[in-house]
């Protein structure tokens, strides 16, 4: 990954960007808007109305909250940050539907729809959360995931996306000192320690069909724009989201 390494890449990446702040991906895209329904349309709080569903990635709970607030039975929050898990209890409290949201980083319940946005270009082992998604699933059950920008997107390095494929054309080497410098208590020795897989849409349909799940249904989306780059040998480069249903394969989990 990357040609521009060295004393020479740090120093490039310190001038254009000194503290950090790309101002990519700041979540501006949605803000005065439901995020949930931008991404899977109105109709999808139909879908969950009087249903438990797990919001897999919850962060801090916004969209576990709205799930609530908008029709769903129960709704449980996973994730591994204790601190977002305690920042959306209260958050569910402050609402009104902390009798209706339960957060953990594991569930034992078994729930009607799984939801996980933003998540799975996150996860350390994508292959992984779809055996446990599979385990938290009850039977004819789905997962509705919205997921990007993926790696070869032009922000696909997220907070190393300096500029646009920023994260190709510097090294590893170069961009994780870069990232240490205004993040001094870093250790990561790879890109992939910082909480980014390198996720690509082949290598993501590669793990659903190896797993439980099939796809059904699935939409790149493209850059907005520049629709061109969603034909088969360029979508890698102009999909700016994924949005996938995946049901589990016929004669699986139905016990």
């Amino acid at each position: 990954m990357g040609v521009i390494g060295g004393t020479l890449g740090y120093r490039v990446l310190k001038r254009i960007c000194p503290g950090g702040e790309t101002g990519y991906l700041d979540g501006t895209a949605y803000a005065h808007k439901s995020k949930l329904a931008v991404l899977f349309g109105e109709s999808f709080f139909d879908e969950i109305r009087g249903r438990t569903v797990i919001d897999f990635g919850c962060g801090t709970g916004g969209q576990s909250v709205e799930m609530a607030q908008r029709g769903a039975r129960h709704v449980i929050g996973v994730d591994i940050n204790k601190t977002y898990l305690a920042t959306a209890r209260r958050h569910a409290d402050a609402a009104g539907v902390g009798d209706r949201c339960t957060f953990l980083t594991t569930s034992d319940e078994r729930a009607d729809i799984i939801v996980s946005l933003d998540s799975f270009e996150h996860f350390a082992d994508p292959a992984r959360i779809l055996r446990v998604m599979d385990s938290c699933l009850a039977p004819g059950g789905r997962v509705i995931a919205s997921f990007g920008p993926t790696w070869y997107h032009p922000l696909g390095g997220h907070i190393f996306s300096v500029f646009p494929w920023a994260h190709l054309v510097f090294t590893e080497k170069a961009l994780l000192r870069w990232r240490k410098s205004f993040r001094p208590r870093q250790r990561a020795v790879r890109v992939t320690d910082c909480g980014l897989n390198k996720l690509t849409i082949r290598r993501f349909r590669r793990i659903v069909e190896e797993s439980a799940f099939q796809c059904a249904h699935f939409e790149a989306r493209p850059i907005r724009g520049l629709r061109l780059l969603t034909l088969p040998l360029l979508r890698e480069f102009g999909t700016a989201v994924v949005r996938c249903t995946l049901v589990r394969k016929a004669g699986v989990g139905d016990d």
